[in-house]
């Protein structure tokens, strides 16, 4: 394969497809990866990442054969354009990536770049764990309650909505079809009204669905909660509430428990090997997360109640500036962290990586380095621990060692080689 600006390392082998239907890949020892640094701080937090998960391979016998790609500023300085087809066909073709955040400049054509890397690659899921880590302050008592992974569509509802913005021929014709057509009378006020649709499928809720509950049954979770606000909005978020507990009932015998069927057939003793799927109203949810944070273990939602969901929750752990993210399509993933692109820091080598770093984790992990992946995650946690930090986190403990982002990089990688 070529690229017009993009060289393939020579160093690495590509991954494959393994399994079409099952999406399990063949990863080579030494996998070929596209990363992109990103905007503003992601010149900083990318090459610490890379690090970091450099020395993660090595410590497990592996290696990474890092490709350059590009979107966002260095892809219109290199190209011209914000998203060229070598940076999408580059992630198509490899399977497995990593990116930091992302500016959309107005004008760009595009609504988010971030957005549209993930609806042009059908990466469907939007992945976000959310657990503490020692030696990281938080707002709650008890941060290490959080253990909880959010499954969020990535496709639909917000992210696929048509507005039509007031005033506009646009949001008269729809009005006038609401209200004529439709026979909708009475709901919208007079003068200029922005009105929106969002879409919300059978096929897109089912796939996300699944992808949470497979992930439960993988990793030995007890529950998954399909989040919602199907109490007022009936036929799309009451629909995905519906359609959820169908793919729990319908494909996955008796591994997986409704909980009415929990109490129905068990009295409300889950037996093991089993995972239960209930469901909470979104609103309610947001407060749980707090009274009742470890009773919630996999979160399967829509678009926007998964972007409000995994905010609060990171905020239990210590903010966005730790949580990592990534991304799942069949047979892809796209790691990414969740914090945004904070371009007034853009190169001054003091902002925290720990977000990109653990994006890195979750890569790792879906690339089947199970062993390197924990080894990530213990080495962050013991350099936080120990007090050496970015200055995001000194600010907010006694006595720690402030270190610039590549200080603290260089301290995880000294941590991994003492671990392995």
């Amino acid at each position: 394969m070529s690229y017009d600006k993009v060289e393939v390392p020579d160093d690495g082998e590509q991954i494959t497809l393994a399994d079409e239907e099952t999406g399990e890949l063949n990863v080579p020892e030494n996998p070929i990866v596209p990363i992109i640094h990103g905007d503003g701080i992601g010149t900083d937090v990318g090459p610490a990442a890379q690090r970091v998960l450099d020395a993660a391979a090595e410590a497990t016998g592996r290696s990474i054969a890092w490709m350059r790609v590009y979107a966002g500023s260095a892809a219109r300085e290199k190209y011209d354009e914000n998203l060229p087809e070598d940076t999408v066909s580059a992630i198509r073709d490899h399977r497995v990536a990593i990116k930091g955040p992302l500016t959309t400049p107005v004008g760009a054509g595009f609504r988010s770049l971030n957005v549209a890397l993930r609806q042009t690659l059908d990466m469907y899921a939007n992945v976000r764990p959310t657990y503490h880590l020692d030696g990281v302050p938080s707002p709650v008592k008890n941060p290490e309650a959080m253990d909880m992974i959010t499954f969020r569509e990535n496709t639909e509802d917000v992210y696929a909505g048509v507005e039509w913005e007031a005033g506009t021929g646009g949001a008269e014709q729809v009005r006038e079809f609401l209200e004529d057509d439709m026979e909708i009378a009475d709901i919208i006020h007079d003068g200029p009204v922005g009105i929106g649709v969002k879409p919300i499928s059978e096929f897109g809720s089912k796939r996300l669905i699944r992808e949470a509950i497979d992930y439960a049954i993988a990793n030995d979770r007890d529950t998954v909660t399909l989040v919602h606000k199907g109490n007022i909005m009936k036929f799309t978020e009451g629909a995905f509430r519906d359609w959820g507990y169908e793919v729990a009932e319908e494909e996955y015998g008796d591994d997986v428990l409704t909980e009415d069927e929990l109490w129905d057939e068990h009295d409300g003793e889950q037996p093991d090997d089993t995972v239960v799927v209930n469901d909470r109203i979104a609103d309610n949810m947001l407060q749980q997360l707090l009274t009742r944070t470890d009773e919630y273990e996999v979160i399967a939602t829509m678009n926007l109640n998964g972007d409000y969901m995994s905010d609060a929750a990171g905020a239990q752990i210590g903010g966005l500036g730790i949580a990592p993210g990534v991304n799942y399509g069949h047979g892809r993933a796209l790691a990414e962290p969740v914090h945004g692109s904070a371009p007034k820091y853009a190169g001054e080598n003091k902002v925290n990586p720990t977000a990109m770093i653990l994006s890195g984790r979750e890569m790792l992990d879906y690339l089947g380095w199970s062993d390197a992946a924990d080894l990530v995650r213990d080495a962050v946690e013991e350099t936080i621990s120990s007090g050496k930090v970015t200055y995001d986190l000194h600010r907010q403990i006694e006595g720690g060692e402030k270190l610039a982002t590549s200080e603290f990089a260089d301290a995880v990688v000294e941590k991994i080689e003492t671990l392995s």
